[in-house]
């Protein structure tokens, strides 16, 4: 294709979830799929064959659930809004409240759901301030300080999300800090879902461990089901972003491939985490000028919309393809059309080779967002 396109890769996308599917069974536990992260609905097909439930955090995830899933989600929103609610209410089966504030204003309109609230450990290894849902100051979840000693009868489950693209030791050790301060409500509870972050298809994922760590926890609280949630790990290595060589130009030396995508509007993540995708064939090097040494810049007017610094085996010309490794999670939910620069387009290579479009963007998806 002669346009930008990420490409779901359904080999690898099958590779993850039947990954997950094992996983779920060693640990007698619920993966769910988080639609933050990954919500390409026309793929729901190939997720239905290994996973049956779905997280959404707004009305329009928990619709996308219930009518592209075909199962209602589990649901939690830092703030439910009053005329959004009950219809949240009819596409979610499960229901978390983020603060005992919402409980007492919602949670009587909730009775076909099963109840829970959202809490806060205090701990968490996440490094990036930006993605640490338990930093001093949070607006996330309730202290074990906060809490009534009595549950009121229909909150059901805790809700605990404090990871981001973490192994098995770090659950393991978020644990305990967990139960030591919420263990005291847990005979008072049906589930618990550990929330995301937990990137068990990442290679180097210490299985054995999760299995071990949640299996103690089941002799702990056998009366307990236990959720997880992750995002990242359903799509992690699914797919790459194609995109393609516009102009080069060059100042004081610095040389920029500039490019027709943007990772402002298509990768924002590597401009908030920040993360330094793998460019295939090329190397990330720390210096700025040098033998086909290239900064890779975006096509919006945003100054910053570049990354820095690749060395390509050799000059990169107008036209050439620079394939974006890995850019299938937390990417197209993230997209956006700021200077009306459209979407790449979206597609699945099957397994027998064939390359379907799914999707492809135009002016009449920038025009009616500002409609």
């Amino acid at each position: 294709m002669k346009t930008p396109i990420y490409i779901v890769e359904e080999t690898k996308l099958r590779r993850n979830l039947a990954l997950i599917q094992q996983v779920a069974r060693q640990t007698d536990a619920e993966f769910i799929l988080a639609f933050k992260a990954f919500a390409l609905w026309k793929t729901f097909p190939i997720f239905r064959e290994y996973i049956s439930s779905t997280t959404a955090s707004s009305l329009s995830e928990a619709k996308l659930a219930l009518q592209e899933f075909g199962n209602k989600a589990h649901t939690f929103s830092p703030a439910y809004t009053d005329g959004e609610f009950d219809e949240i209410v009819s596409c979610s089966s499960h229901l978390t409240f983020n603060s005992l504030s919402q409980y007492e204003r919602f949670h009587h309109r909730a009775t076909s759901c099963s109840v829970g609230l959202r809490i806060n450990p205090e701990y968490s290894e996440v490094g990036t301030l930006l993605y640490n849902p338990c930093a001093p100051g949070t607006r996330f979840g309730v202290t074990c300080d906060k809490l009534p000693q009595q549950l009121p009868a229909d909150i059901e489950g805790f809700h605990c999300h404090c990871h981001c693209e973490s192994g098995a030791d770090v659950f393991a050790r978020t644990l305990s800090h967990i139960e030591e301060k919420f263990s005291p409500w847990f005979s008072q509870l049906k589930w618990i879902n550990f929330g995301g972050g937990h990137l068990v298809t990442r290679q180097d994922y210490d299985i054995p461990l999760l299995v071990s760590t949640v299996q103690a926890f089941h002799q702990r609280y056998p009366h307990l089901k236990v959720i997880f949630e992750p995002g990242s790990a359903f799509a992690w290595q699914t797919g790459p972003l194609v995109s393609h060589v516009v102009d080069i130009v060059e100042d004081k030396g610095i040389k920029t491939a500039i490019l027709d995508v943007s990772f402002t509007c298509h990768m924002p993540d590597c401009l908030e985490m920040p993360y330094n995708p793998e460019v295939r064939g090329a190397e990330h090097v720390d210096e700025e000028t040098g033998e086909n040494v290239y900064r890779l810049g975006g096509n919006s007017c945003l100054a910053g919309d570049f990354m820095r610094s690749w060395r390509f085996a050799r000059p990169l010309e107008i036209g050439q393809e620079i394939i974006f490794e890995d850019m299938i999670h937390y990417t197209t939910v993230k997209t956006n059309m700021f200077n009306g620069i459209s979407h790449p387009a979206l597609g699945i290579l099957h397994t027998d080779g064939q390359l379907e479009i799914l999707r492809q963007y135009g002016y009449e998806d920038y025009r009616d967002r500002m409609d």
